[in-house]
């Protein structure tokens, strides 16, 4: 998997050198590269979970107030392939709320179940309230299919643009994705001028202020990473974009409880 990644850098690296861009601002760029795993239900690598199915939580957890996206299998996941100081074995389910608001809320949460650990189904639709139907029209429309683990390299946005406006345009015409993302750069370039990731910061601290999260939140954007993203591939909801955040701390120690949710939407 390194090996095959180092040529698709390799290859990057070359292509952008021959369309005239200088080898110290490529290599500047490149350095910032993170591995990252793209999850969908193409490609020909290991199926390390699903879309939807069943929600299967321990007796006594919480059922998240969001709607149910996926379940990840930690243990069938490649190693190293994240960048990300993740559980080696056990599942972790996410959740999310992918309508826009125009405040500072935790769009959704992800629980991590221990492998082996005792689990109970749930209604899928304990999220919804009587006047949720469109809502719940939308949710039926979430994706219900295995997928498939894909390592890749995630590259910097905003280091592109920020050598220059052309390497910028140069990284988004070679760049691709898949659903859902482990881990990596954020896939939003317009979000934030440093990283999507000091967007989630910035929203969990004024969450934490009027009272919608229990804190503490840094607003250093340093001290977070990027869990997850997932474009929403949903009638209705073209352009929305899920991002999962947690702080360093909380990741190490193991506390998803503790992953900030936000949303970008540009219907």
């Amino acid at each position: 998997m390194i090996d095959d990644l180092q040529t698709e850098l390799d290859e990057l690296r070359a292509t952008a050198i021959e369309e005239g861009f200088a080898a110290e601002e490529v290599d500047r760029w490149l350095a910032a590269t993170r591995t990252c795993l793209i999850l969908d239900d193409e490609g020909d690598g290991p199926v390390v979970g699903r879309f939807g199915g069943p929600i299967l939580l321990p007796p006594g957890t919480p059922t998240p107030d969001h709607p149910f996206v996926a379940t990840i299998d930690l243990a069938a996941l490649p190693a190293d392939a994240t960048g990300l100081d993740l559980p080696a074995d056990g599942h972790l389910l996410l959740f999310a709320s992918p309508w826009y608001t125009d405040d500072h809320e935790n769009k959704g949460a992800v629980v991590h179940v221990p492998a082996g650990a005792e689990v109970e189904e749930r209604d899928k639709y304990g999220w919804s309230h009587s006047d949720d139907e469109e809502y719940r029209e939308q949710f039926e429309g979430f994706p219900q299919s295995p997928f498939r683990a894909t390592p890749a390299l995630s590259l910097s946005p905003h280091d592109a643009y920020n050598i220059s406006d052309e390497l910028g345009e140069f990284w988004e015409e070679h760049s691709d994705g898949g659903m859902l993302q482990l881990g990596g750069y954020a896939t939003e370039e317009a979000i934030s001028p440093d990283d999507l990731v000091a967007e989630i910061a910035e929203s969990a601290v004024h969450a934490v202020k009027a009272g919608r999260w229990e804190g503490p939140a840094s607003e250093k954007e340093t001290d977070w990473v990027l869990l997850a993203d997932w474009h929403v591939p949903v009638t209705g909801l073209e352009g929305a974009t899920i991002h999962w955040g947690i702080q360093r701390d909380d990741l190490a120690a193991r506390r998803f409880d503790r992953v900030f949710t936000t949303l970008y939407w540009n219907p």
